[in-house]
């Protein structure tokens, strides 16, 4: 009897608060050692997962060759894999979304983006919730660029971060009744 193949996810990791890691000489959270395997560890998977290391940054301190890095590697990934997970600094997620969907005009899967609010490291986290919804989505949304974070799937271009909230949400436009603060 022939198993079922498992589905192949890439997680393609940059830094940002969900890997931070606490310096206690420093008494600072810092991106210096990914702890997305510890992570990874934690949690059983029904999926092959592809680490892809790609940088270790705080999202404010990237640049728009960094994004688009971030966006081609995304590519590459989705040609070869079931689903991709873009692990993200939350300040400049937005902006990585953005040009990964100007630059994937057809992806071949699912690339989600996901990151933390708060730091895996600390007592209250949301780091593992969304790493585990982030996997899941990469395995049952159609192709496309996506946030997933907080129990919520937004499909870009049209994602922002609601730092009031903490959270992401879809972007008001002009035929919106919804103030940026009002609830869905």
């Amino acid at each position: 009897m022939n198993r079922p193949r498992r589905p192949r996810i890439a997680i393609v990791s940059t830094g940002g608060t969900i890997e931070k890691t606490y310096d206690a000489m420093d008494g600072v959270l810092q991106n210096d050692v990914s702890v997305l395997d510890i992570m990874l560890a934690r949690l059983t998977l029904s999926v092959d997962v592809v680490r892809v290391p790609l940088m270790n940054k705080d999202s404010l301190d990237m640049s728009e060759g960094d994004h688009t890095l971030i966006a081609r590697t995304a590519a590459a990934m989705a040609e070869a894999h079931d689903g991709v997970v873009i692990v993200h600094g939350t300040d400049r997620l937005e902006r990585t979304g953005e040009v990964a969907c100007d630059q994937i005009t057809d992806p071949k899967c699912p690339i989600v983006l996901t990151g933390a609010m708060r730091p895996y490291e600390l007592r209250s986290t949301d780091a593992l919730q969304n790493l585990t919804e982030a996997l899941l989505a990469a395995q049952i949304l159609p192709p496309g660029v996506y946030c997933v974070m907080h129990n919520r799937v937004l499909t870009f271009p049209n994602v922002t971060k609601d730092r009031d909230r903490l959270t992401f949400v879809d972007r008001p436009g002009p035929w919106s009744d919804h103030e940026a603060g009002d609830e869905d």
